[in-house]
C-alpha cells in the first residue's frame, strides 16, 4: 500500500510540473519574472502581518512606487552595464554631484537670468543635469574602452572623486528651496495628476497592452513563427490590464489631507459636504516618469540594433568584436547612458526633498546594483531585463519600507539588504547551471 501511495504521489507531482511547464510555455512567461512577483507579493504580505496590517495600503503603496522610482531610472541603465560584464559603483555619488549642481543652477543662478518661478527654469535645469551626466558617463566610459582600466577600478574611483566634487560645488551648504515647477518631478501634494487623468493615462495603457499583444500576433503570422494559444494571450492580456488598472485604483484611493482639500476648497469656492472632501491624489509624477524610461529602454534592449549589441557584446564578448561590433564605443554609449539616468534619478530625488543636501544619493549604487541583479541581471554578463530591473528595485524598497514599519534598526536593513543581494546572487548562479 505505501509503494502504490509513494507512486501516486509522485504521479501528482510529476503532472504539477508538466503542468506549469506547460503553461509557462504557452504564456511565455520568464519563470524568474514570475518567481519576482511571487517573491515581491509574499514579502508584501509578510510585512502587511507584522505591521499589524500598515504596508498593504493606498498610502504605503503610492509612497513606495514614489520612493522606488529614482532607483528604478537608474537600475535600468545598470541593467546595460551588468549585461556587458561591467560594473557601475559610482552611480550614487553621481547622482549627488549632479543633483548638488542642478540645485544650484535652479537656486541661484537661473532666477537672476530670467527671474524667480520662471516656467524655463525647470527644463534648463533638468537639461543641463541630463548634459552632465552623459558627459561623466562617457568620461568613465572611455577610461573603460580606451585606457583598458577595469569598469571596478574606474567608477570606485568615481565613487570617491564626485562624492567629493558634490560636497566641494557647495562646501557642504544644503541648497534649498528649488523651483516649484521641478519640485512636481519629486510627487507629493501637487506632483501627481489627479482622478481622472490617472484613469485616462491607465485606459491608454489597457489599450497599448492589447494592441501589443494583436500586433505580436500579427507578426508571428507574418513570419510563420509559432503562436500563443488564444486562452494563453487572453490571459496575459487580462492580467497585465488589471495591473494597471489595480495600481491606479490604489493611486485614486490615497487622498489629499484634510486641511489641504478644504483649502483648494476654499480657493475654488467649493462647498464642502458633511462627509468631508476627499480629492485623490492619483498617480504620481516620478512614478510615471520611471514606467516612461523602463518603456523606452525596453524598446531599445529588445527593438534596436543597438540594443542586440549589447546582449551580444555581454554574451561573448569576442565574437562580438571579430563580427565587427565597434565595442569601444559601445562601452562608452552605455556609460553615457547610466550617467543621464543617473541625472534624471537626481531630478526626482532632488525634487522630493525639495533640497539638494550632501547625502544625496549615498549607498544608491547598493540599491541600484542589487536592483538589476535581483531582476534578473547576471554578472556573467549576456542576461538581463528591464522589466525584472523595475521589480528589483521594487523589491528592494519594499524591503527598507517594511523594516521601516516594524521598527527595524537601520544596520539591521543593511544586514538584510546584503544577505538579499548574496542571495540572488546565488541563485542567479543555480539558475544558469540548470539552464546550462
Amino acid at each position: 500500500m505505501s509503494e502504490d501511495t509513494n507512486i501516486k504521489s509522485n504521479n501528482k507531482q510529476s503532472g504539477f510540473k508538466v503542468a506549469i511547464k506547460n503553461f509557462l510555455d504557452a504564456t511565455e512567461i520568464d519563470p524568474r519574472m514570475l518567481g519576482m512577483i511571487i517573491a515581491l507579493l509574499a514579502i508584501w504580505l509578510v510585512f502587511d502581518f507584522f505591521s499589524g496590517g500598515r504596508f498593504i495600503t493606498p498610502r504605503n503603496l503610492w509612497n513606495l512606487g514614489v520612493q522606488s522610482s529614482s532607483v528604478a531610472v537608474m537600475a535600468t541603465g545598470m541593467v546595460f552595464i551588468i549585461v556587458t560584464r561591467n560594473i557601475d559603483l559610482s552611480i550614487g555619488s553621481m547622482l549627488g554631484v549632479i543633483g548638488m549642481l542642478m540645485g544650484i543652477l535652479q537656486a541661484e543662478i537661473l532666477p537672476d537670468l530670467v527671474g524667480y518661478g520662471h516656467w524655463s527654469i525647470w527644463i534648463v535645469t533638468l537639461t543641463a543635469g541630463i548634459m552632465i551626466g552623459v558627459t561623466i558617463g562617457a568620461f568613465q566610459g572611455s577610461l573603460v574602452a580606451y585606457l583598458g582600466v577595469p569598469a571596478f577600478i574606474v567608477t570606485l574611483g568615481g565613487l570617491l572623486v564626485w562624492r567629493g566634487a558634490a560636497w566641494w560645488t557647495t562646501s557642504g551648504r544644503t541648497v534649498a528651496p528649488l523651483d516649484d515647477n521641478f519640485r512636481l518631478m519629486g510627487g507629493g501634494i501637487n506632483g501627481s495628476i489627479g482622478y481622472w487623468p490617472s484613469w485616462i493615462v491607465g485606459i491608454i495603457a489597457c489599450v497599448a497592452i492589447l494592441y501589443s499583444i494583436v500586433n505580436a500576433r500579427r507578426q508571428r503570422k507574418r513570419f510563420h513563427f509559432p503562436l500563443r494559444p488564444l486562452w494563453a494571450e487572453t490571459l496575459l492580456a487580462f492580467l497585465w490590464s488589471g495591473m494597471v488598472l489595480g495600481a491606479v485604483a490604489v493611486a485614486n484611493n490615497y487622498y489629499l489631507p484634510s486641511r489641504v482639500a478644504a483649502k483648494i476648497a476654499e480657493e475654488k469656492g467649493l462647498t464642502i459636504p458633511e462627509e468631508g472632501l476627499f480629492i485623490s491624489y492619483g498617480l504620481p509624477i516620478p512614478l510615471l516618469i520611471a514606467i516612461g524610461v523602463v518603456i523606452v529602454m525596453h524598446f531599445i534592449a529588445t527593438r534596436t540594433r543597438f540594443g542586440r549589441y549589447i546582449f551580444a557584446f555581454g554574451g561573448n564578448p569576442e565574437a562580438a568584436e571579430l563580427s565587427g561590433i565597434n565595442t569601444k564605443k559601445l562601452t562608452i554609449m552605455i556609460f553615457a547612458i547610466i550617467g543621464g539616468l543617473a541625472a534624471i534619478g537626481a531630478a526626482i530625488t532632488t525634487a522630493r526633498l525639495n533640497a539638494a543636501t550632501n547625502s544625496l544619493g549615498i549607498l544608491d549604487e547598493l540599491l541600484v546594483i542589487a536592483a538589476a541583479v535581483i531582476g534578473g541581471s547576471s554578472l556573467s554578463g549576456g542576461i538581463g531585463t528591464i522589466a525584472g530591473a523595475l521589480l528589483g528595485a521594487l523589491v528592494m524598497q519594499s524591503l527598507q519600507s517594511g523594516m521601516i514599519l516594524v521598527g527595524m534598526d537601520s544596520p539591521m536593513q543593511n544586514i538584510v539588504v546584503g544577505i538579499v543581494l548574496v542571495f540572488a546572487v546565488f541563485i542567479d548562479t543555480l539558475y544558469r547551471k540548470h539552464a546550462g
